[in-house]
């Protein structure tokens, strides 16, 4: 496996840097991974190289380089997260997202893998008919457009101890959407980032197992 940071020019004419992980054999198909609203994170770009080694052409776009190039943050300044998030056009990230997934599609079929902010990123990458099939962990911001519907076939995870994701949101978007939903035991938002202190190793563990059975039967 082999990883490096490129960059890509989005159809507006944005230069945004990408972290991009390369298994050692031919990709079986290509992703792309979404950020939290903390950036283009070591964990982000852990969990790239880990899809990699599963044998996937793993590419990560910063998102946050719309705002300001090379912004990461402390997974405690959340003040600064929201700020920057609110900052971001959804029309562009959009673009942001294609931008990463043509890159992707060098590999073949094309999926998403998106956690928190990145994971409604992800359902809304589907919504716009950019990938082939997409994973969104514990986003909650799918809600704001639960009138768009994705074009492929998703697969939701979520924690039941996610107070930012109460039950009432899950089963609003389990209502709107024909995807499989999974609501793992003892785990809060987040469980996926051992940067964490909401980790939980077997839910992600769990989950990940979920992922690459689903990203097997629908990417290849």
């Amino acid at each position: 496996m082999a990883s490096e940071t490129i960059s890509l020019t989005t159809a507006d004419g944005h230069v945004l840097d990408t972290f991009v992980a390369r298994p050692a054999a031919a990709p079986k198909a290509g992703l792309i991974i979404l950020q939290e609203i903390f950036g283009l994170t070591d964990h982000i770009k852990a969990v790239t190289e880990k899809f990699a080694a599963a044998g996937y052409l793993a590419v990560a776009p910063a998102m946050f380089d719309r705002v300001k190039q090379g912004l990461v943050l402390e997974y405690t300044d959340f003040a600064t997260a929201r700020a920057t998030m609110s900052q971001l056009d959804r029309a562009k990230c959009v673009l942001d997202m294609q931008a990463a997934a043509d890159y992707a599609r060098s590999a073949g079929k094309v999926g998403s893998i998106g956690f928190c902010w990145g994971g409604s990123m992800s359902d809304l990458a589907a919504c716009h008919g950019l990938v082939d099939a997409g994973v969104s962990y514990y986003g909650r911001m799918t809600v704001e457009w639960l009138d768009l519907q994705p074009a492929c076939p998703m697969l939701y995870h979520y924690g039941d101890r996610d107070a930012l994701i109460p039950t009432d949101v899950i089963e609003q978007i389990q209502r709107k959407r024909n995807g499989q939903v999974h609501v793992w035991g003892n785990a809060d938002h987040g469980f996926c980032c051992e940067d964490r202190p909401q980790y939980n190793a077997t839910a992600a563990a769990q989950s990940m197992q979920v992922t690459l059975e689903f990203l097997q039967a629908h990417l290849g």
